[in-house]
């Protein structure tokens, strides 16, 4: 064995006192009593499985001055995310190889954490996906409008979740109805204005295209973002090729609970009622909504101070993300196994991956976490090169240490790994 960790262990929803057996960054075995050349112990605090963020945008190419993979890869990894995936919709879009080989350079070379790159569904690229799916973790295809989205017209949705085109991978969508976001389109003043132009119904719209062009398709789909209750309501008795995520920011913040002033807090889909938050967190805890997922989309402080309606979309999240639901386990409002499986074993499931929980045969990713250091988030604290977060003041519980395929990448809260400790992750799922 390369390594053996010793500690307070999360093996099948209980904690244990155990030790992990390492070995080319997998985990070999597990026994209450292990002995090896190297031993790291852990005696007061828990150890358990890395985060894996199926949704960020990390803006690298063509925004780096918003974040990049070099920040974006560190900011999770702080937060206990070992493992992300970034969508396409960058500057220029991923929408052939050429691009993803482009891009896969850029990120081989700055993540400190494993990473998977999707490729966009256009009206351009539909009928000749065969190679991208070869090369990629996954498809993003757009229904509506957004930040430098790459739109799929509903003629099309039909064709690409039955053709032979894409094998295997999983296929993401922004869920929202792009004909239904014309018709109420309007200036926005505030985040109230702004639910009135992107309203619950084109949500609903959008999720039923998807239901009814996947009727006789065996596609992963995964249905990115849920924000609304009449969302939730069409996806309750969905099929189990189709899966379901939704934010920290629907999940934490509702437009009685923020200021709606600010544009620090316009996001697409828009942040919705109380009654559409309390449902998501319900939903979770019930299994009909799958992962926590940080759609993390930093912009520059400068660009949300605009005013409202020509503020871009999106805010941060991939760091306070995993730290946020272990506080809410602290304080008793969430089930240590519930927090791992939405955040851990279900992400790796949806893109395929041998991580996310710990048995014989998985990577060995992990946190020690003492749970005894509740903190405030403060965004002088964290590490996104946008300098700002909408969770400011909001409770957390970092990780101290934190591993990647058994080796360690932050020690005592220093990252000790250079950039380019990384892996480009392939699915196991055939």
């Amino acid at each position: 064995m390369d390594l053996v960790i010793r500690g307070k262990v999360l093996i099948q929803g209980k904690i244990e006192e155990c030790c992990l057996g390492i070995k080319d960054g997998k985990i070999c075995v597990i026994k209450k009593i292990l002995s090896g050349d190297k031993v790291c112990s852990f005696s007061n605090k828990i150890i358990l499985p890395t985060g894996i963020d199926v949704h960020v945008h990390f803006r690298d190419p063509g925004n780096i001055h918003k974040e990049d993979f070099k920040t974006g890869s560190m900011s999770a990894a702080y937060g206990g995310i070992t493992c992300i995936c970034d969508m396409p919709n960058t500057i220029p879009p991923v929408t052939s190889m050429e691009l993803l080989e482009k891009k896969k350079k850029i990120v081989s070379k700055k993540s400190y954490i494993d990473f998977g790159l999707f490729a966009a569904i256009s009206n351009e690229n539909c009928s000749r996906l065969s190679e991208l799916n070869k090369h990629c973790q996954g498809f993003k295809i757009f229904l509506g409008e957004s930040t430098q989205a790459i739109k799929l017209n509903k003629d099309n949705l039909k064709f690409v979740l039955s053709s032979n085109e894409v094998i295997n991978k999983p296929i993401f969508f922004h869920a929202e109805d792009d004909t239904c976001l014309q018709k109420y389109k309007k200036l926005s003043s505030d985040c109230i204005d702004h639910v009135a132009s992107r309203p619950a119904i084109c949500e609903k719209t959008a999720i039923l295209n998807v239901l009814n062009a996947a009727l006789d398709s065996q596609q992963r789909i995964h249905i990115c973002h849920l924000s609304s209750l009449e969302g939730l309501n069409v996806l309750r008795n969905r099929p189990s090729n189709i899966s379901v995520g939704s934010t920290p920011h629907h999940l934490f913040f509702d437009v009685e609970n923020i200021n709606t002033k600010s544009s620090f807090f316009k996001v697409n889909p828009p942040i919705r009622s109380a009654i559409d938050r309390e449902s998501l967190w319900l939903a979770l805890k019930t299994g009909d909504i799958d992962i926590v997922e940080s759609d993390h989309a930093p912009h520059t402080i400068e660009e949300k101070e605009q005013n409202f309606d020509v503020a871009p979309s999106g805010m941060p999240g991939v760091e306070t993300m995993y730290p946020m639901l272990l506080a809410l386990v602290k304080k008793d409002k969430l089930d240590l196994q519930l927090a791992t499986s939405i955040m851990c074993k279900r992400p790796a499931e949806i893109i395929g991956v041998p991580k996310g929980n710990f048995s014989v045969g998985m990577d060995a990713d992990f946190i020690a976490v003492d749970f005894s250091k509740i903190s405030k988030i403060k965004a002088k604290s964290l590490h996104y090169k946008c300098e700002w977060t909408p969770f400011e003041g909001k409770e957390a519980l970092f990780p101290t240490d934190v591993f990647l395929r058994g080796e360690q990448i932050i020690k005592e809260k220093e990252i000790v790994v250079d950039m380019g400790f990384c892996k480009q992750i392939s699915s196991t799922i055939q």
